[in-house]
């Protein structure tokens, strides 16, 4: 016969560990630094040659930038969904990295203002994910009714 008077136990839960949130912060980072590389390189792009750094802004180094991004994007934010359930980060991630991989992969690539404008659509959404999730899984409160 159980005693009424102790508390139930708290049933077994897999523990599930979040990568630091600095990967969040290094996502946001570069992804908001991304989006104003994109606003502001048609201003540039005249002193480009000048500056003897024109080959960063080659099809190779882009494609290689976005690949990052993309794995770190769905890498923090999938873990950060496994902890806190709520799909926002995820619904600025995907639209984010859809404007990305276009801004890359289309005829919009040779067209500076669209192209531009694509990216920084992109990386501002990408940043605005990674900072969602780092907000969604900073007020996350492990209690008697979390789900994990």
């Amino acid at each position: 016969m159980k005693d009424a008077r102790l508390p139930p136990s708290p049933e077994p839960r897999r523990d599930v560990r979040r990568p630091a949130p600095l990967l969040d912060r290094l996502g946001a980072t570069g992804s908001l630094l991304c989006a104003v590389h994109c606003a502001l390189l048609p201003l540039l792009l005249a002193a480009l040659p000048s500056l003897g750094i024109a080959a960063w802004l080659g099809k190779d180094f882009e494609r290689g930038f976005v690949l990052f991004a993309s794995a770190l994007g769905l890498f923090t934010l999938s873990w950060g969904y496994r902890r806190h359930r709520a799909v926002r980060a995820l619904g600025l991630l995907v639209p984010g990295l859809a404007a990305l991989w276009i801004g890359v992969l289309s005829p919009l690539h040779d067209a500076v203002v669209p192209h531009a404008a694509v990216m920084t659509l992109g990386g501002t959404l990408v940043g605005l994910a990674h900072l969602a999730n780092l907000r969604l899984s900073h007020g996350h409160v492990h209690d008697a009714q979390c789900a994990h």
